[in-house]
């Protein structure tokens, strides 16, 4: 985590310095430090799906559901980076767009988990 906030904290001095000389690099500069920030979070991304393994073979969880899980947590960091990065650009309206577009696809996904929660209550209901 120190290494990640320092290289944050390093590229946003960077870009705020290349600011007042070429304002269109600085946002070039905020994009590749996000990439590489980026990097790091693939890499804990695989210690994140080892252990939702483990929990799936501790509990009677479908597999399908752990898949909707990781779907979600992917859309909405990359709806996040993607947003993030239109609002450093100053395209605050695109930002939205991707937001509201990355919350439906959130719903969309999940949409085959609540039709099993409510079989499960129907269920529960004796209906």
């Amino acid at each position: 985590m120190v290494r990640v906030a320092l290289l944050g904290i390093a590229g946003i001095l960077m870009a705020l310095q290349l600011k007042a000389l070429k304002p269109d690099y600085s946002v070039y500069l905020c994009l590749a430090v996000s990439l590489l920030i980026f990097t790091f979070v693939a890499e804990k991304l695989t210690v994140i799906v080892d252990g939702l393994q483990a929990i799936q073979t501790y509990l009677p969880v479908k597999e399908g559901y752990v898949e909707i899980l990781m779907k979600i947590i992917g859309i909405t960091y990359i709806a996040e980076f993607a947003s993030d990065l239109c609002k450093d650009a100053g395209y605050q309206t695109v930002a939205g767009q991707i937001q509201i577009f990355g919350k439906l696809s959130v719903l969309a996904v999940s949409i085959p988990v609540l039709t099993a929660l409510l079989e499960t209550i129907q269920t529960f209901l004796g209906g």
